[in-house]
């Protein structure tokens, strides 16, 4: 095999060195764009920061494959292989793969629309299709959830047919506590009024609660127990942890105030 002229092995050096550069150039574009975007506090510096991280990375998917595509095809000509015939037979082959791939296609026009409009981002919490867990990518071609266990679920964005998305913008935490038919009501609702202001006056969790607790009242009859249910408006991702907190709180508040919950049921047959 001929060794390439000076000139030749020169100006594919440069390709290479020039398509090296212009990747890493777009992957600092959008780690900067990513960081600009979520300058700031609050729920709408999150809400900024998640947008820009899933099309940050989409970009820099899109210019990776464009430039090392373009690269090579310009290798191909300064080594002598005409590239007319890989031209016209890509174009040829991606109208075959167009036709064979309706599958394919709809999951890219699915995710396409999926980031448009916003419905979902990078570091969302989110339950598509009934399966819930946090987002860690949002491709053209894929969601991919990773669960409270750890498992990776990736779901092609064709196949989306429901989609909540329980981190945008806010979020509540529904709380529901069981009291025995002989409690005093009025007297337990306070109990956890009072648990709800205790919280939101805590440092810790102050930048967390965007509203105060909401107070629904008696909710439902059920067997053995009334149920009185409330919420409290959280920023996205924090309602678990402002949750938990409330939970506790209103236990103390419950065992200092003399007010019992009411008792677990048991199965007709003892257990």
């Amino acid at each position: 095999m001929a060794a390439l002229p000076v000139a030749t092995a020169l100006r594919i050096a440069g390709l290479l060195a020039a398509a090296f550069v212009l990747v890493r150039i777009g992957r600092a574009a959008a780690r900067r764009f990513e960081h600009d975007m979520g300058r700031g506090t609050g729920p709408d510096a999150l809400e900024r920061a998640k947008r820009a991280r899933t099309l940050g990375r989409i970009l820099q998917k899109a210019l990776s494959i464009v430039v090392i595509g373009m690269a090579g095809l310009m290798v191909l000509r300064e080594v002598g292989v005409d590239i007319t015939p890989v031209l016209t037979g890509a174009g040829i082959a991606g109208l075959a793969i167009g036709f064979g791939a309706q599958t394919l296609v709809r999951d890219v026009i699915s995710g396409f629309f999926l980031i448009a409009e916003n419905q979902v981002r990078v570091g969302d919490v989110a339950v598509v299709n009934g399966q819930s867990g946090l987002v860690e990518q949002v491709n053209l071609r894929t969601i991919v959830l990773r669960d409270e266990a750890g498992a990776v679920h990736i779901i092609p964005s064709g196949e989306v047919k429901t989609l909540a998305n329980m981190s945008k913008d806010f979020a509540y935490y529904v709380i529901t506590v069981g009291l025995a038919y002989d409690a005093d009501v009025d007297r337990a609702i306070d109990a956890i009024r009072e648990a709800g202001a205790g919280l939101a006056a805590a440092r810790e969790y102050t930048p967390y609660i965007l509203e105060p607790l909401e107070m629904y009242g008696v909710d439902a009859f059920e067997p053995g127990q009334l149920v009185v249910k409330a919420r409290i408006k959280t920023v996205p991702l924090k309602q678990w942890l402002v949750g938990r907190e409330l939970r506790r709180r209103i236990v103390k508040v419950f065992a200092e105030r003399g007010i019992d919950m009411a008792p677990r049921l048991r199965f007709v047959d003892g257990r």
